[in-house]
């Protein structure tokens, strides 16, 4: 087979594969209609139990034909509180069932031909041809066709479980996969993500991918009077309804998504798109929508369209509605609306049950209030009694998202007290906990006494001591013990398994180790991810090479976010690049990245320490425009920024006088200033050289 055949065979393919439409809407089924088709295929109802764990390879071939003939409903009636289960199941299984069909065609000779080795598990067809490269490596986790130096090329089997995968609107429907924003009250963004790869939340998905070219070419329109209206809300709407776009579901998600940062320009869009004939609101949209509101904090509001939407018949409110509500209380850190928005489940005429509760406790857990959570579990165990997920959750909080060790210990010992045994996860936040803190001590004891209780290790556990070895420069320990957790275990080594090899690596410096494990990842098949490249981005040490490694991520299909902006926005502030700076801001802004209230920060903070306090000042007055507040402390401290120039600017005044400051006597006057010099800041220039402050003296 020649070239081009091979090339028309692959789009097919890849057609196949990314242009699967969505289920028509279906009545609310019964649970026992639900259950009943998936009792009929043998071993098909461990194999459901099994993923909602997140194993996915008992999906036999006559199971995944019955769970394709479920309507979404009774996705979420077999998966409570697990949308982002029930998406992997019901994608994996499509997957399976086109590749089982194709699997007998995909053989074929010539000087670069392709040859399937093995079938197994979740297999699709990943191209390196660069036309593919995004769409696939943003649509499914695949097989790698790697081209050999003989004359046959292979095509390597990638088995990892399609994670946070972009689906083509068909197939996001009501469920979604996707990390939330987070938001920010400060200048650590990353607080609650740093090294914890594997850690997955559900919140709405903002990032769905528009392949109707129709609504592809309306959201450009859209976009394009969203940008040339600015902040003219007036404008803005006297625009919309001039111009002849349609609403549909798929264009206000993505619009939601563009303008996401900009909550009074989504908010426009979103009443525009309501009042036009032919389209009807969803509950993705919804979701949409409150998330945003909630936040820029304008939970009023948020709860305006909840009361909009319980209107409907039936009504559209369900526990993720209010899921979205109480992560955004938590994320302002108000404990008490939050809960309060959980005990609300009952006038909503919901289910409270102990997966609900569970929720409320990842949410508290997930921005920083964990103690909060803890004392949760303990006020409610008549209602929901002592749980190893629920003590997990806190005990992840401890480890991974405040990172105290100690604290984590406490709630270890609390566990064994109320007669909650220690599970593989229990394990796996203490070691994440230790690894992280560096204390490889206590991470080999505690593997070693899971192997002595029984507890098998999983690829979370190995990557943690892997990463404590790399960190405490064990670097050939650390390969053996991947060696091991593949030919023994039988636990293939992930993406996340290679970046805890690859982030120490780049910490120490030793930069030439950490590509070759990068190549090795390669070679394996394992494409990198965002945080794969972020190590590589913490080593950089010239402008040139920061948009060098931008092209090459571009190329391997990986995007960045905003946390790769902040990152690099804050490095160049600190060399003074401020024209990359600026160039790195608009191309956040063309990409509908961002900015957000983490990024405006970060600028404002860069632009003031190097003495651009003009620059610094027009984007905090930007950032009060769009709506976004800090918290206090973040404001109180900008505030103090400004009020030191102030008071600069009116020394440089008085001192033009020939008599400013003296009174008629020739006495001379204290300032307001001088008054009270110690409740004022201090004012003093940094001056930046070879890496490190100083101040000008």
């Amino acid at each position: 087979m020649g070239t081009k055949q091979m090339f028309f065979f692959l789009c097919v393919i890849m057609a196949l594969l990314c242009n699967h439409q969505s289920e028509a809407q279906a009545p609310i089924p019964n649970p026992g209609d639900c259950f009943s088709s998936i009792k009929k295929v043998k071993g098909c109802v461990d194999a459901v139990k099994a993923a909602t764990k997140g194993d996915l390879k008992g999906l036999g071939k006559d199971c995944c034909h019955a769970i394709n003939g479920l309507v979404n409903h009774c996705f979420l009636i077999l998966f409570p509180g697990k949308p982002y289960i029930a998406l992997r199941v019901k994608h994996a299984c499509y997957v399976s069932l086109q590749v089982n069909n194709l699997s007998d065609l995909i053989t074929c000779d010539f000087s670069g031909s392709v040859t399937v080795l093995e079938m197994r598990g979740i297999v699709l067809i990943r191209s390196r041809l660069s036309i593919f490269r995004a769409p696939a490596f943003n649509c499914l986790r695949s097989s790698n066709v790697l081209l050999s130096l003989s004359n046959t090329s292979i095509v390597r089997p990638y088995l990892e479980p399609p994670i946070a995968c972009v689906l083509p609107l068909g197939l996001c429907s009501m469920f979604s996969t996707s990390i939330a924003d987070s938001e920010q009250v400060g200048f650590t963004r990353s607080n609650i993500e740093k090294d914890d790869e594997s850690e997955e939340e559900i919140d709405i998905d903002l990032s769905c991918i528009v392949s109707d070219e129709v609504v592809s070419k309306d959201v450009g329109t859209i976009v394009k009077l969203l940008k040339d209206c600015g902040s003219d809300r007036k404008e803005l709407r006297n625009k919309l309804e001039e111009c002849d776009v349609k609403p549909s579901n798929e264009l206000v998600v993505e619009i939601l998504s563009q303008a996401r940062n900009d909550w009074e320009t989504a908010f426009t869009f979103f009443v525009w798109a309501g009042k036009q004939q032919g389209y009807v609101r969803s509950v993705r949209e919804y979701h949409s929508m409150i998330s945003i509101l909630g936040k820029m904090r304008k939970f009023d509001t948020a709860w305006t369209l909840i009361d909009e939407m319980r209107k409907f018949s039936p009504s559209l409110v369900n526990s993720q509605t209010l899921l979205i509500m109480i992560r955004k209380y938590c994320a302002v850190h108000d404990v008490g609306k939050a809960i309060n928005t959980f005990h609300a489940y009952k006038r909503f005429k919901l289910e409270m049950g102990i997966d609900d509760f569970q929720s409320l406790l990842s949410a508290l857990c997930r921005y920083k209030n964990v103690s909060d959570a803890e004392h949760l579990i303990f006020c409610n165990k008549d209602t929901y009694p002592f749980d190893a997920k629920s003590f997990n959750i806190v005990l992840n909080g401890w480890c991974n998202v405040i990172g105290s060790p100690r604290e984590a210990e406490r709630v270890w010992m609390e566990m064994g007290n109320v007669g909650v045994k220690h599970d593989v996860v229990s394990y796996s936040s203490m070691i994440s906990c230790y690894s992280k803190g560096g204390s490889l001590n206590k991470v080999l004891k505690l593997f070693d006494r899971m192997k002595k209780e029984s507890i098998e290790p999983d690829r979370k556990v190995y990557n943690a001591v892997i990463h404590a070895l790399a960190k405490a420069s064990f670097v050939s320990e650390a390969r053996n013990l991947m060696k091991t957790m593949e030919e023994e275990k039988g636990m293939e080594p992930n993406v996340v398994t290679y970046n805890s090899l690859i982030k120490p690596l780049c910490k120490a410096r030793k930069t030439e180790e950490a590509k070759q494990v990068f190549d090795e990842m390669l070679e394996k098949g394992l494409f990198p991810t965002i945080r794969t490249y972020h190590a590589f981005m913490r080593i950089l040490r010239t402008g040139e090479e920061v948009f060098e490694l931008l092209a090459k991520m571009r190329k391997m299909g990986c995007q960045p976010t905003v946390d790769t902006y902040i990152m690099l926005i804050r490095k160049l502030c600190r060399w003074r690049d401020f024209d990359n700076v600026l160039l790195l801001w608009n191309e956040m802004k063309e990409k509908g990245v961002g900015p957000d209230l983490s990024s405006y920060i970060v600028m404002i903070h860069g632009l003031f320490l190097n003495g651009k306090i003009e620059e610094a000042y027009g984007y905090y007055k930007e950032m009060k425009e769009k709506g976004m507040r800090p918290n206090e402390n973040v404001e109180g401290m900008i505030q103090s920024w400004f009020s030191g120039k102030q008071y600069a600017e009116q020394r440089v005044i008085d001192s033009k006088g020939e008599v400013s400051g003296v009174d008629k006597g020739g006495i001379v006057k204290k300032s307001e200033r001088e008054k009270n010099f110690l409740q004022q800041p201090e004012v003093r220039k940094v001056v930046r050289g070879h890496g490190y402050s100083f101040w000008d003296e």
